[in-house]
């Protein structure tokens, strides 16, 4: 599979655990990657990759998608599904790829998502049969919840971080998904970022930089 992607090479040069980025609807990889900036100050055997959605963002043409929003593009459902799962396949199939190229295991693997890159970490990386080691993901939501609960294959400890005044995906959505993933018997951390919109807060990249310490060890 071939992806658009940036990256950010260690500070060391020797790479010993790979933090990949999933940006939100409507944006693209370098979105993100400024926060690689921030985070590999404290993660110097870091890799971090920032790839860019494989579709054109209907309702934002210089940004991308991962999936249709019915609610916003007036796809259906049954269209947004399908390339859920048509992306989280190829997608898991890339970072497959990305593990055998820089030569790490599935647990020095992490997943970093916004918005509905959250909503795709939390959907594809359980469907791995080797466990990630975790997910962190921002404001989103956990989606598709019964097709999920037949595909999960692994089980990655998962941050949750969310904005209590956020707007675009209800701060309800973090009580939500933890409640569902602790049922399912995921390790699962949250927090939340009070009087913090949609987006990245000091406070929340702090509580992901200590997740990734703690896993990375």
């Amino acid at each position: 599979m071939t992806v658009d992607f940036k990256r950010l090479e260690p500070k060391s040069n020797i790479i010993k655990s790979i933090v990949v980025f999933f940006h939100g609807y409507g944006a693209d990889g370098a979105d993100l990657l400024s926060i690689g900036n921030a985070l590999s100050e404290h993660l110097p055997d870091t890799l971090f990759v920032a790839p860019n959605a494989p579709t054109k963002c209907q309702m934002s043409p210089f940004g991308f998608q991962w999936f249709p929003i019915p609610d916003m593009d007036g796809s259906s459902e049954i269209e947004a599904i399908k390339e859920l799962d048509r992306i989280c396949t190829s997608t898991n199939q890339w970072i497959d790829e990305l593990i055998e190229k820089e030569n790490v295991k599935a647990q020095d693997v992490f997943l970093f998502g916004f918005s509905q890159g959250t909503m795709l970490c939390l959907y594809l990386g359980p469907q791995r049969l080797q466990a990630l080691g975790g997910i962190i993901g921002f404001s989103g939501k956990l989606i598709n919840i019964d097709s999920l609960k037949l595909k999960i294959s692994s089980k990655p400890p998962i941050l949750l971080i969310h904005g209590d005044e956020d707007p675009v995906v209800s701060p309800l959505s973090l009580p939500e998904a933890v409640k569902e993933l602790k049922l399912l018997n995921f390790e699962v951390r949250h927090h939340l970022s009070i009087g913090v919109a949609h987006g990245i807060a000091p406070d929340g990249l702090a509580e992901a930089l200590k997740f990734l310490h703690d896993k990375m060890e």
